[in-house]
């Protein structure tokens, strides 16, 4: 069975300023663990990430919910200057495509 830190967004990337590689946590974005290997920067983060969730049980605490167990419209709003709103839409008229389609085409 999946334990519930395993459900969790990890990213691992490099900090020149440390020399060395950080795994990092979406859903604590507080947490980091540095390592000279990305294999153990994830293995850290992950510990860690877990060594958390049980303090948080302990205390009676509530955990963040895993993003990938979350559901998404697929809708969002955005506000923009009007002098950009009326700008994309020329854009979109002239592509001959809808403000949105248009927005969704430069965010993917």
């Amino acid at each position: 069975m999946t334990k519930l830190h395993d459900r969790y967004t990890y990213r691992l990337t490099w900090s020149e300023e440390d020399q060395e590689h950080v795994g990092l946590c979406a859903e604590f974005p507080s947490l980091s663990w540095l390592a000279a290997t990305p294999e153990k920067a994830l293995a850290g983060i992950r510990k860690l990430v877990k060594e958390v969730l049980s303090d948080m049980t302990s205390n009676g605490e509530s955990q963040p919910e895993p993003i990938a167990l979350k559901s998404y419209s697929g809708k969002f709003m955005v506000r923009v200057p009007p002098e950009t709103h009326r700008m994309l839409a020329v854009k979109a008229a002239e592509s001959g495509v809808s403000l949105n389609r248009l927005v969704s085409s430069k965010l993917g």
